[in-house]
């Protein structure tokens, strides 16, 4: 699945059409032990730009795929999903269709329990969205599970600390920014940095990188919190959590990235 990720941004690209990696196969991508984020993965996750979806459609029909246009109608043209039956050969040489192969495709927006816009950052890194934007996707999650918080982990294991944008750079400057205008964003982010910090035994990581990580885990947890707040995030810390601060979220046929 992660070669024919790499394979679909290639053909978007000699087609001058965007597409990046986001979600868990994203996070393979950046990391350095492949054994330490193997985990299954049920659809391929990337993000687009909504002013290319007819070129996209054209390209994932080249590539074998159909669209299932209700997927655009039920989320206001701010997702794609396009899918193609995959069919292996069984023990008596019969073949059986297996379930659908999924790619969901954001549009200039990554919609979960909050939004990121996407739309001026998908240059950063040849295959992926950015470091800093894949850290923010697992970040944002208001419920984030067990593969969240190792995802974050194995980012800020691989992916350098930086204030400023680059590849293989987790950018703290911008998403403290991001956090100091979205008080329900700074909620989630900074309760997940916190578990994971709590949580940071359980992962069988070496002295060295355990230490890499916590110290990239208090560093954010220090720019977040210490980058003015907006107005608008100083009236919405008053009310907190006695009013819901994010999204519902509709899955689309597929799991979360």
């Amino acid at each position: 699945m992660a070669a024919e990720g790499r394979r679909i941004v290639d053909a978007a690209r000699e087609r001058g059409l965007t597409l990046r990696l986001i979600g868990g196969l994203a996070v393979r991508d950046h990391c350095e032990e492949l054994a330490f984020c193997s985990r299954d993965h049920s659809d391929l996750d990337m993000v687009g730009l909504a002013r290319e979806v007819g070129g996209l459609v054209s390209l994932f029909e080249a590539l074998g795929y159909r669209e299932r246009i209700h997927v655009r109608e039920a989320t206001m043209r701010g997702q794609a999903q396009f899918v193609r039956k995959c069919a292996h050969e069984s023990a008596d040489g019969a073949y059986a269709v297996h379930a659908e192969d999924h790619v969901d495709v954001f549009l200039d927006v990554f919609r979960m329990d909050h939004r990121v816009d996407l739309r001026d950052r998908l240059g950063v890194e040849p295959y992926t969205v950015s470091a800093s934007d894949l850290l923010l996707t697992k970040l944002q999650v208001f419920r984030a599970e067990a593969r969240d918080l190792r995802d974050i982990v194995t980012l800020l294991k691989d992916d350098e600390l930086a204030a400023e944008d680059a590849p293989g750079t987790v950018n703290a400057a911008y998403l403290a920014e991001l956090c100091a205008l979205d008080w329900g964003l700074y909620y989630d982010v900074t309760q997940n940095l916190r578990r994971c910090l709590e949580s940071l035994g359980v992962h069988g990581l070496e002295r060295a990188d355990e230490d890499r990580v916590r110290a990239a885990l208090e560093r954010l947890i220090q720019a977040v919190e210490a980058a003015p707040k907006s107005r608008a995030w100083r009236w919405r810390a008053k009310v907190g959590t006695r009013r819901r601060w994010h999204e519902h979220v509709e899955e689309q046929d597929g799991e979360s990235p």
